[in-house]
């Protein structure tokens, strides 16, 4: 019974003649066994493990996200998210932001795919707004469906800009009467949700309220107010008139400091001076108008004469003789232009005459119109302060150096400008270089050197080990099999010698199991059964006796 059992796996490969991994990994063990490939299975091992390892951190890592739409309201992502789960489109919500995102490889088809569903449902635009006007509506309908497409078409155009989120704009315009003073003018408000992390300047804000203005008509840049979603004025700061006055001065002021630097520069060297500048800006603005008539500025237009002549002669008497009618006549005047005598017999005359002018002067006439514009520099004081070497600057050169400095800036005395120039010892001031791991370059550089790092302690501490574990099965194994091919040659020199073995050659079970290859082992078989034929019948015998009780 110990003999059956010892005999046990020889029986088995007889009944079996395949590898103990079975007949269809035979060809597989046969290939790993070769001893070329015993030698390359540590490189092979470690390749493998490394793309295994890649394998994973790629499957592990989520594809590339990108937002579907902006600007969605929470409606609108409730209808998007059931429209793609029903398409079987994965999407995802940013937890922070609240963006809805799919894979980048499927935008467009989740995009295709929510058009033909009518999804979004983003605000209608002005043209549809007009488009979907009913007729015979009224007009006060027809004011506010102009005016919602107004508002519509600004917020579109509002969001255009790359630091907007959305927009919202309000129009408030009154009702035009015929009474000029009556009339009020537009207002309008703007909503803005601006991007995380992004703001706008004042110039931007600024376009912003001349991009209202300027579409509606009426309206004035300063009726237009703007506000963020924090509730924050954002157009305080584009129309305070005290900032504008202090941009206005810095402005001047550092025109002034860059030209006292680009003069002093060349001359005194850097750090041997300093100059301060402060400009007084008088932001009044001022408009007066003035009509005068010169005394002695006229000129002849028109003149016109008109002279009348007329004259009476003495008529005879005559009628009833009365008291009237003998009357005597009246005394004539007597002028320095008497007429001609009469002559004797002739009937007198009396002649007048009368002479009327007309003229038309031209008066002289002056306007003059004088306006003051805003920014005028009132006054204008410069200090600088000059590094004292160990020779000292002389008189003469600091007031060389100050009528440079006065020609620099338009010195102008009538307006009160001041100019003060000293020479002092600077004081030193040791720089003291931030530390190397303050620089900007330590952070990037330790980075890339702690992953170098992890890699060469991961290669020490477990991929070197594993190669060394590896190499020395392979090296035992590989000696193990050259023990067993010396032990084949030596039992068997041929393949006739298997067929007939020799008696001084017995064939034990250790060589059959390990016999490098099937061919082998059905050889050693059928030569280990020529050999001792009563033993193999008793083993043969055992195992039918153990599958019919089975």
């Amino acid at each position: 019974m110990a003999e059956a059992q010892l005999l046990a796996p020889v029986a088995d490969t007889n009944r079996l003649p395949l590898p103990a991994m079975g007949g269809r990994f035979a060809p597989v063990q046969q290939f790993v066994r070769q001893p070329a490939v015993q030698r390359a299975l540590p490189a092979i091992a470690t390749t493998t493990a490394i793309g295994l390892a890649a394998l994973a951190y790629f499957m592990t890592q989520s594809a590339p996200q990108a937002q579907l739409f902006a600007g969605l309201d929470d409606s609108d992502k409730a209808a998007v998210a059931d429209a793609l789960q029903s398409q079987g489109i994965g999407h995802t919500i940013d937890p922070t932001t609240g963006a809805l995102t799919v894979d980048a490889d499927k935008l467009y088809q989740a995009r295709i795919a929510l058009a033909g569903q009518g999804l979004p449902k983003a605000q209608p635009s002005g043209d549809s707004l007009i488009a979907s006007l009913p007729m015979g509506s009224s007009r006060a309908i027809e004011g506010e469906t102009l005016r919602s497409a107004r508002e519509a078409d600004l917020s579109r155009t509002i969001e255009t800009i790359d630091a907007v989120k959305t927009a919202r704009v309000h129009i408030a315009a009154a009702e035009p009467s015929l009474f000029v003073r009556d009339d009020k003018p537009a207002t309008a408000s703007v909503m803005l949700t601006l991007q995380n992390g992004r703001n706008l300047s004042d110039a931007q804000v600024q376009g912003i309220r001349f991009l209202v203005a300027s579409s509606v008509p009426g309206m004035n840049a300063d009726e237009v107010q703007v506000i963020d979603q924090r509730g924050a004025l954002l157009s305080d700061g584009a129309s305070s008139g005290d900032m504008k006055s202090f941009q206005l001065q810095m402005q001047m002021e550092d025109r002034f400091r860059r030209a006292l630097e680009t003069l002093l520069g060349p001359m005194l060297g850097s750090g041997n001076y300093s100059v301060e500048v402060h400009a007084d800006v008088d932001m009044s603005e001022s408009q007066a108008t003035r009509e005068s008539f010169p005394e002695n500025d006229r000129a002849l237009r028109t003149e016109q004469v008109s002279r009348v002549v007329s004259g009476q002669s003495t008529p005879p008497a005559v009628g009833i003789p009365g008291a009237l009618s003998n009357q005597p006549p009246q005394a004539t005047t007597v002028t320095n232009n008497a007429p001609a005598p009469t002559p004797a017999g002739a009937p007198t005359t009396d002649t007048q005459s009368n002479e009327n002018s007309a003229r038309a002067y031209e008066v002289g006439r002056e306007i003059s119109v004088t306006h003051q514009p805003q920014g005028r520099l009132k006054r204008l004081s410069i200090a600088v302060a000059l590094n004292q070497g160990q020779k000292a600057l002389t008189q003469a050169d600091l007031a060389k150096i100050e009528g440079l400095v006065k020609g620099a800036v338009g010195y102008d005395q009538t307006r009160g400008d001041v100019v003060a120039i000293s020479q002092r010892p600077f004081a030193k001031v040791d720089d003291v270089p931030p530390a190397f791991y303050d620089q900007p370059w330590f952070m990037p550089l330790a980075k890339q050197i702690g992953a170098v790092l992890a890699a060469l302690l991961a290669f020490l501490f477990i991929g070197r080990p594993m190669i060394k574990s590896a190499k020395q099965r392979a090296a035992a194994r590989a000696e193990r099999d050259a023990e067993i091919e010396q032990s084949l040659l030596t039992a068997t020199e041929n393949r006739a010698a298997l067929d007939a073995p020799r008696g001084g050659s017995a064939i034990t079970l250790e060589m059959i199991e390990a016999a490098p290859s099937y061919e082998a082992r059905a050889n050693l078989v059928r030569a280990f059964v020529r050999q001792d034929s009563a033993r193999a019948a008793l083993v043969v015998r055992q195992l039918m006796q153990e599958g019919a009780h089975g």
